[in-house]
């Protein structure tokens, strides 16, 4: 019986232990310094705003582990001896392994600015930074948020759940347009505003100043303009948590370097989640794949091949969703802020500019690349056919109603060329 150790406990690390256990009887040992059980990372914002308490978040029962056989170990890894199987945790403890899964996750990406250690000062991305953010933003007035990407339109709704006067800083013309195409993201930004943000387009940080208490007081925009404050949010994107690999044998670049069996360059290492970086390009997804479901997908094809299966990492049609205050955004398959060649697209938005839609197509086939929807919930199985399968634009839009299932939004939608 060997002994396979996860060091992570998120949904890639988790979902890797309950399909292990599924699949065979080897001990498996989870570490974790962020918190004792796995959580839903997404219901941060819920727990802040009131909507969910922490015990909530949790999927499971606590007694689910020992039931399962799962054990559980609070820890900080400092070094990974891949070719020797050894952890070196932080407090001394050496902990052996025949398999090691590495699910580390992400970290927030600051950028050096000057300023950004003072208190009052937080991203977004683990349980310990929601406690940060509830500690420097209780009895504040305004709030800088650095970023216009998911995590930073959600921690504006926070902070307006609380009344919190908000400034967003966008260094792109548009929000969001290193993803959203511009009218999309135009329209995001007009949604943003209405809901009492602050929203300034092609503005960046420049430094975050102290009081005497070496506190946040406001920062400083690159047009110069000072803009007083009590907490900055530093919501400028994630990187792979993979700083205690740095002396490691096991391969880095911006990831853990994997190959499509999610395997590592070391024998019996892998790496799954937001960390990985897969070495092939992955078609029109990205080489590090920091969302849910590919989280989930990386867990369960790696206990498959640990368990003696080997399998290959496969994707499926790419997919995500989202949510700006009140929008609902949902993509299917590859709509590229900015069409590249040989691609062609059709677009409809109501006149209130709360409901819109884009799809993409092969200019030459006619076949649907992929679609961008904003509160028209569409059905998830439907479009994957219809992008797997080769369907034409036209026969996309005259079926749209097939793939509808949302009671609020039951206004018929047109569909024109652009």
């Amino acid at each position: 019986m060997r002994t396979i150790v996860i060091i992570g406990n998120g949904i890639a690390g988790i979902t890797a232990a309950r399909f292990l256990r599924k699949f065979g009887d080897d001990t498996i040992r989870v570490i974790s310094e962020e918190s004792d059980h796995f959580y839903s990372r997404t219901a941060l914002m819920y727990i802040y705003m009131g909507h969910m308490t922490y015990e909530q978040t949790k999927p499971y029962e606590d007694w689910f582990w020992e039931k399962n056989r799962i054990e559980l170990l609070r820890g900080h890894v400092d070094r990974v001896e891949g070719e020797a199987k050894r952890l070196r945790l932080s407090d001394g403890r050496v902990v052996n392994f025949d398999v090691l899964i590495l699910a580390t996750g992400s970290r927030p990406r600051f950028f050096g600015w000057p300023g950004e250690d003072l208190r009052g000062v937080s991203g977004l991305y683990s349980l310990q930074d929601l406690e940060t953010v509830e500690e420097y933003t209780r009895d504040i007035d305004r709030g800088v948020i650095v970023g216009g990407g998911l995590i930073g339109i959600e921690l504006a709704e926070m902070l307006r759940s609380r009344n919190v006067d908000v400034t967003m800083l966008v260094r792109e013309p548009a929000y969001w347009s290193n993803v959203l195409p511009v009218e999309e993201g135009n329209m995001i930004g007009e949604h943003i505003i209405h809901h009492g943000v602050d929203l300034r387009l092609e503005s960046e940080l420049k430094e975050i100043l102290p009081d005497e208490n070496g506190r946040v007081r406001g920062v400083v925009a690159t047009d110069g303009e000072t803009i007083p404050c009590q907490f900055v949010g530093i919501t400028t994107g994630v990187t792979p948590n993979i700083r205690f690999l740095e002396d490691s044998d096991v391969e880095v670049d911006r990831g853990i370097l994997v190959d499509d069996y999610l395997r590592t360059n070391i024998p019996d290492v892998y790496a799954i989640g937001d960390c990985a970086e897969f070495r092939e390009g992955r078609g029109d997804g990205p080489p590090i794949e920091q969302l849910w479901y590919t989280g989930r997908m990386h867990g369960e094809t790696v206990a498959q091949t640990i368990a003696g299966t080997p399998t290959r990492y496969d994707r499926g049609i790419w997919f995500n969703s989202a949510k700006f205050f009140d929008i609902e955004y949902q993509t299917y398959g590859f709509v590229p802020n900015v069409l590249r060649p040989g691609e062609e697209v059709r677009t409809w938005q109501s006149e209130d500019r709360k409901r819109a839609l884009r799809i993409v197509y092969d200019a030459r086939t006619r076949a649907v690349l992929g679609v961008n929807l904003y509160n028209i919930r569409q059905r998830h199985v439907t479009w994957e056919q219809w992008i797997a399968g080769g369907a034409t634009v036209d026969e996309v839009i005259m079926r749209l109603d097939e793939a509808r299932f949302d009671p609020e939004f039951t206004a018929k939608v047109g569909v024109s060329s652009q």
